[in-house]
């Protein structure tokens, strides 16, 4: 058994990460900005602005998991917002390293959140692989400042990147907020409704991750997405169809959206498929392969 390090373990893919190492025996330490509770987690704090941590946090620890990070989507992107989604994520690996060098600590491995929009938002038939540049467009710039940071522990430990999409999960992530307007018999094509939407259940997105820090055969980045990636029309007709409403139409005008979220719009409007080829190399299997299938899930848990 190991002892494992989590960043922004109090989030959904923290919190859910957590609860599979801790029923696999693993002991679990949080690395948080405030203190808490919770049942069977060591927790330590740092503050990112201050640059400090609970140097505690870091001894005898075996992997680290780097979830930490604003949310992407939450606000409009001015140059602000940018900022902070930027350092949230660099300057958070950063402190880690530079007090495992002070310490002279080299876990096993550091396992880090990216983002698969590293690739940038473009719809195309291109399928993207690994091997690809990032975008030269916002989200591109972020994923590879973000990716840079985390790519510094390569001198220290095994670094794995898992390139992840929007996450389906009964009670977070992104599938509330789009199902809403389906509950309501509203679902419509977003935009044009031609845009690739990648996605991943909650429970694959957790088993890459416990794959990633036992597998020391992993190294680099990997697309974590489901193999079913359908374009959005497609998406928003499987989710009025899991919840017996209507496919409403017209779709939702893409300029509506820019109007209201800025270029975090492009989030929804734009999107390509990635390749899972080298994910699935590693011997990984999706337990919740269809969106079909991956959306009646979490939808009858929410329930």
């Amino acid at each position: 058994m190991a002892t494992i390090l989590i960043t922004g373990g109090s989030g959904l893919i923290g919190s859910h990460l957590t609860r599979a190492l801790l029923k696999a025996g693993h002991t679990v330490r949080h690395l948080s900005r405030t203190p808490g509770n919770i049942d069977g987690v060591q927790v330590f704090t740092w503050d990112i602005r201050q640059g400090t941590m609970d140097r505690a946090a870091l001894e005898g620890v075996d992997h680290i998991v780097h979830l930490a990070g604003a949310g992407i989507a939450d606000e409009r992107w001015t140059d602000a917002r940018v900022k902070v989604l930027i350092e949230s994520r660099t300057r958070t690996a950063g402190l880690l390293l530079r007090t495992a060098r002070e310490l002279g600590i080299k876990p096993r491995s550091f396992v880090s959140a990216a983002g698969i929009n590293y690739y940038g938002a473009v719809t195309s038939e291109h399928v993207f692989t690994e091997d690809d540049p990032p975008g030269d467009d916002t989200i591109g710039r972020i994923s590879r400042e973000w990716e840079a940071a985390v790519d510094a522990w390569s001198d220290r430990c095994r670094v794995v990147k898992l390139r992840t999409p929007p996450v389906l999960a009964p009670n977070g992530g992104a599938l509330p907020k789009i199902a809403l307007p389906a509950r309501l018999g509203l679902a419509s094509p977003i935009g044009s409704g031609d845009q690739w939407w990648t996605w991943v259940h909650i429970d694959d997105l957790v088993a890459a991750y416990v794959k990633a820090l036992e597998d020391t055969s992993m190294q680099g980045a990997y697309n974590v997405c489901a193999p079913d990636q359908p374009d959005n029309r497609t998406y928003m007709r499987t989710l009025a169809q899991v919840l017996g409403r209507p496919f409403f139409l017209p779709p939702v005008p893409g300029f509506l959206l820019r109007l209201v979220l800025g270029e975090v719009a492009d989030a929804l409007l734009k999107g390509s498929r990635a390749s899972i080829l080298r994910l699935k190399s590693t011997g990984f299997t999706f337990r919740h392969p269809e969106l079909q299938g991956a959306l009646a899930d979490c939808l009858r848990k929410d329930q």
